[in-house]
């Protein structure tokens, strides 16, 4: 891993770090995180990590179990279910915003700046990097919320976002094809760019739940293998 260099930041550093091995799968669920090992090999002090732990605790990411510590925590197929539920609710209404606002004039920005995502994020898919794929998801989904001209629909949908980054993880690693998904994200931003308010709610509402399908049945399959063989086609 590499080094961090301090700065004002740090802590948040140190989380999106952490949350990248996660989500990238270098630190699978039932893996024991340890505070002084973690900062030696950030090459930071022990307070950054204790912050940037107390955040990954609060965000359901990691669990402390007895006087044991912290541990990576299994993903529940049922709260993962209930975060894309309303993250669904929330990014189809960005959508819809944002393709009204693209069509009465607000948004010329948006085509070129979610262009530049998808080629990123479609990069990320060929060379396999997991963590910058759920990054790029990320950052156009940031996108859609900053067009809508809502701001508290980002705000409202962070602690959703924090919890299913990992989701993420596991829905690019193992459950679906990366470039279907990037094949979605593609759509729905050509239809903000249209200025198409219906299409663009929803397919994004489309995208969120059926992301949330996959990877609970990838997560019940991988509970009891034998029960549901060929359950991701």
């Amino acid at each position: 891993m590499k080094r961090l260099k301090p700065n004002p930041n740090l802590a948040e550093r140190v989380y999106d770090a952490l949350v990248d091995e996660i989500c990238g799968g270098d630190l699978p669920a039932g893996s024991h995180l340890v505070q002084e090992q973690l900062a030696e090999r950030l090459g930071v002090s022990r307070q950054p990590v204790q912050q940037a732990m107390a955040r990954l605790k609060a965000d359901g990411i990691v669990e402390e179990i007895g006087r044991r510590g912290l541990w990576v925590a299994p993903l529940d197929p049922d709260l993962m279910r209930h975060h894309y539920d309303i993250r669904a609710v929330l990014d189809g209404l960005a959508a819809r915003l944002a393709a009204e606002r693209v069509r009465a004039g607000a948004g010329e920005a948006f085509r070129g700046r979610a262009d530049k995502i998808l080629a990123a994020g479609t990069q990320a898919v060929e060379t396999g990097d997991t963590a910058g794929q759920v990054r790029h998801d990320r950052a156009l989904h940031a996108l859609v919320y900053e067009t809508s001209g809502n701001p508290l629909l980002a705000r409202t949908a962070e602690p959703h976002w924090r919890f299913l980054q990992r989701a993420m993880g596991e829905v690019l690693r193992r459950a679906t094809l990366p470039k279907e998904i990037w094949r979605q994200h593609a759509e729905i931003a050509e239809a903000i760019a249209a200025g198409d308010p219906d299409r663009a709610e929803r397919l994004m509402t489309e995208h969120d739940l059926a992301a949330a399908r996959t990877l609970r049945t990838a997560l019940v399959a991988s509970m009891d293998p034998d029960a549901h063989k060929g359950a991701l086609g």
